[in-house]
């Protein structure tokens, strides 16, 4: 199996950051397909989480019993739970910095983690690759709500999708076209024969 890298949150981030750009000019407060979201929030929430992940290999002992105690605040009734967020004053090119950094924190502690290292996930404890792959899923499908909610074409990779399709969801179907698989394996889409899932998880341990 073809390890998930740091190279590939870079890349991930990167192709998102991109589409993102070409639509800078927008307004990004319009719902995020069929996300209670709106975009603003949906593209802070990737952010967030890639920070997240990033803290959670931080530490010289990572705990395998919780959670980075990060503080978090809801900053809207039914909007994410964010530890980090944009400053609204610099408009959506300030949040795409926002995004880029996040995802850098994220791509360098994976490059410094030793391969033994485990850390906290509510789905199992994960090793850096674990972490890497949650990223770029978080990335790879959210920005596919986004791009719904601002009519953008988004089309990731099909070999980034596989491998975090390979390291997260080992018992999704292989046979079908992988990002049309991430997407029924995160519960928004269906594939031949195969309903959109109502719930769904992946299995960040290790391999």
């Amino acid at each position: 199996m073809d390890r998930v890298t740091a190279a590939d949150v870079r890349d991930a981030v990167n192709l998102a950051a991109d589409v993102l750009a070409a639509a800078a000019e927008r307004d990004w407060r319009v719902p995020a397909g069929d996300l209670a979201w709106d975009c603003w929030e949906t593209v802070e929430h990737i952010a967030d989480d890639l920070f997240f992940y990033a803290g959670q290999l931080g530490p010289r002992r990572p705990s395998l019993e919780g959670p980075v105690p990060f503080g978090w605040a809801y900053r809207r009734p039914g909007g994410p739970a964010l530890t980090i967020w944009a400053v609204p004053e610099d408009g959506n090119a300030g949040l795409l910095q926002v995004l880029e950094a996040a995802g850098a924190l994220l791509a360098a502690m994976v490059e410094v983690t030793p391969p033994e290292v485990r850390a906290h996930h509510v789905f199992g404890a994960a090793d850096a690759e674990g972490f890497a792959a949650m990223g770029v899923v978080e990335t790879l499908v959210h920005l596919r709500d986004v791009a719904d909610g601002l009519d953008l074409e988004w089309a990731p990779p099909p070999e980034l999708c596989r491998r975090v399709l390979a390291r997260l969801f080992p018992d999704a179907p292989t046979e079908t076209d992988p990002w049309p698989t991430l997407l029924w394996a995160t519960g928004r889409a269906t594939l031949p024969g195969r309903e959109r899932l109502a719930s769904w998880r992946w299995d960040g341990t290790p391999r």
